[in-house]
């Protein structure tokens, strides 16, 4: 078995790296003229959630760690939006916004209790 990064130990970034898979999932039936265009958008938004978890769980200083929380938090508010957009262009149906959806509000409440708890960690240091 290969050696971990702190950061996969971290049921919040695994719980992004399943929206992620998801998303390029769906992302494939998007129309090819969209490849640069919503299919990456919302492609990228996803990855930078896990990317500013993963970052930000190496960071040293708590404040820091909940700067990067908060802009996981708000790529992840970009790739509801795309979602949402995506269902309105009727690339996605509505059952698959609603289960991508649901999904990303569960993360974005972990994301912002965790940005909280750190917060609040380091005003008690």
């Amino acid at each position: 078995m290969r050696k971990q990064f702190p950061f996969e130990k971290l049921e919040v970034w695994q719980d992004a790296r399943k929206l992620v898979a998801n998303v390029y999932e769906l992302t494939r039936s998007f129309p090819k003229e969209e490849r640069f265009g919503l299919t990456s958008q919302l492609n990228r938004a996803t990855v930078s959630v896990a990317n500013n978890l993963a970052e930000g769980s190496g960071r040293s200083s708590l404040r820091d760690q909940a700067h990067f929380l908060a802009q996981a938090y708000g790529s992840l508010m970009e790739a509801a939006s795309d979602v949402i957009l995506a269902m309105d262009l009727h690339f996605i149906t509505e059952k698959d916004t609603d289960k991508l959806l649901d999904q990303a509000y569960d993360l974005s409440v972990r994301i912002h209790n965790l940005r909280e708890s750190q917060l609040r960690r380091s005003e008690a240091s």
